[in-house]
């Protein structure tokens, strides 16, 4: 059994894995109350949530996603066999540290874990599914990193990264699913003109007008269905963006945020440091 603790700005990312030719359970719990979600790779191993107001049971976890709020009192017990070994990846917050999570993440946690960020039990169970192709390929790296030392945290740092926003791009979806009289494919054509035009982007009153729709009605479906702000899912586009050009050698650091929009190389740097942990000139 092998289990490490990192520490990515005010997230704790717990790192587990165990092989057993023997039937065992291993159990752990937080020192804090935490809102967390759960990653599980290749393995099949039997999970229960032990509260003191009552357990919880998952058999089949093998690519399970699962968000969660517990207590110091929860206990997470993992039944781990020769042909079950475990490979789970936690990503973890405590509950005091939301309003200060960085890029609006605080705000995420808010509007789709609702029943964690205010919890009314030891243990609640948020939204949990299946990962995608993509969720998966990025746990299977995790588990399998080539690189070492600095290297190694960067890859890390940026993978968890990606991770967690694939999660909640997912949780925005099946949202979206549910939501009633909203016009997805203007929203769309929302999302392609400002991928379109990173360098420069419509105003907001430019976009509405353009989309037959009106200021407070596209800021507020923009979001509900895509989980983001307008400006703050261009922002996303732009550094992303950015960050394949660079890392790609399609373009130097200043030719880069210069394509993206960025007309000051400190601001560039800045926002792109905020949101991978790194800054771009750091990419090799």
């Amino acid at each position: 059994m092998t289990r490490d603790i990192i520490d990515i700005n005010d997230f704790t990312i717990l790192v587990e894995t165990a092989f057993s030719k023997e039937v065992v359970k291993d159990s752990c719990r937080f020192d804090e109350p935490v809102i967390a979600v759960a990653f599980y790779g290749s393995g099949n191993v039997d999970l229960e949530m032990s509260a003191p107001t009552g357990s919880h049971h998952f058999n089949y976890t093998k690519g399970l996603a699962l968000s969660f709020f517990a207590d110091e009192q929860v206990d997470c017990i993992h039944t781990v066999s020769k042909d079950n070994p475990l490979e789970c990846i936690v990503i973890a917050t405590a509950t005091r540290n939301l309003k200060n999570l960085p890029n609006q993440e605080g705000e995420l946690f808010s509007e789709l874990l609702k029943n964690l960020v205010h919890p009314k039990d030891h243990y609640v169970e948020g939204p949990s599914f299946y990962m995608t192709p993509e969720m998966h390929q990025i746990i299977d790296s995790l588990f399998n990193i080539k690189y070492e030392g600095k290297t190694k945290m960067m890859f890390f740092r940026s993978q968890i990264t990606t991770l967690l926003s694939h999660f909640f791009g997912q949780l925005a979806a099946n949202h979206a699913q549910h939501l009633k009289s909203i016009d997805k494919n203007r929203l769309q054509k929302a999302k392609d003109i400002l991928s379109s035009n990173l360098n420069n982007p419509p105003s907001l009153s430019e976009l509405s007008k353009e989309l037959g729709l009106n200021t407070t009605k596209l800021k507020k479906e923009f979001k509900e269905v895509f989980g983001l702000p307008v400006f703050k899912y261009l922002q996303n586009q732009r550094l992303t963006t950015a960050h394949s050009m660079i890392s790609k050698k399609k373009a130097t650091v200043q030719e880069a945020a210069w394509h993206v929009g960025y007309d000051s190389l400190s601001s560039f740097s800045n926002a792109f440091a905020k949101k991978f942990g790194y800054r771009p000139s750091q990419i090799k």
